[in-house]
């Protein structure tokens, strides 16, 4: 962007308009709900996510380059970025329900086959960070990510759509029924610890560096008594 004269206009929106929705994100999770600035940036990004997904591009939003399904230039679905920003707003949630509930919608639909890759003049670009539909929706999915399937299911308990889906309470219920009888997650199959690639989850995965035997299971243990209370259950110390 600062070093060529043959840069991508249409990428280069888009790439701002990315790090905006993670600057928001990030703002929010600070705390920083009541800022002007935050909540002027968050209706920007509700209003453009909500018009995408009800308009016609919304109803279909896949078109055909080759061999390759794709979305087009001017589609824009929620992000994990405007999922989290979200998720710690409250007060904007609520100023602005039915945007949110759209947003439900979308995200507990069946999630397409295909990749999220977004045509950009002749440049398809990999867009890993848009959520086209229910990204966990079976438990193979969760034994595939244990860290993501976690902070997914914190994410939707914060935005008070874990309790309304079926599917993914039973996900963390599983989670809950695989601690021991001190209340220590176990992992079904082998004694290693969960790890990660994904982007969304590395940076907050794990907490401590799981040097001793049962720090092993600390991260995940916590992360259920974390989503417990979100959802509104009761704590017990043991």
């Amino acid at each position: 962007e600062l070093g060529t004269k043959a840069r991508d206009d249409d990428i280069v929106r888009r790439t701002r308009g990315l790090f905006r929705e993670a600057a928001a994100a990030t703002l929010a999770q600070l705390g920083y709900e009541n800022d002007p600035r935050l909540r002027g940036a968050a209706r920007r990004i509700l209003e453009r996510t909500v018009t995408y997904l009800n308009s016609p591009l919304g109803e279909k939003p896949w078109m055909r380059v080759g061999n390759t399904h794709v979305l087009a230039p001017e589609s824009a679905p929620p992000s994990i970025f405007t999922l989290t920003m979200l998720a710690h707003m409250p007060i904007f949630r609520h100023e602005h329900f039915s945007g949110v509930e759209r947003i439900y919608d979308w995200i507990t639909q069946p999630l397409p086959r295909q990749e999220a890759v977004q045509l950009f003049g002749k440049k398809m670009v990999p867009q890993p960070h848009l959520v086209m539909g229910d990204v966990l929706p079976h438990r193979n999915a969760v034994d595939a990510d244990i860290p993501f399937a976690l902070l997914w299911l914190e994410t939707m308990a914060r935005l008070n759509f874990l309790r309304r889906n079926d599917g993914w309470i039973k996900l963390y219920e599983r989670f809950v029924d695989d601690r021991d009888r001190n209340g220590i997650w176990h992992p079904h199959k082998g004694t290693d610890r969960p790890t990660t690639t994904n982007p969304w989850a590395w940076s907050i995965f794990p907490l401590d560096d799981g040097a001793g035997a049962e720090s092993k299971w600390t991260d995940v243990t916590f992360r259920i008594g974390l989503i417990g209370k979100l959802v509104g259950r009761e704590i017990e110390l043991i």
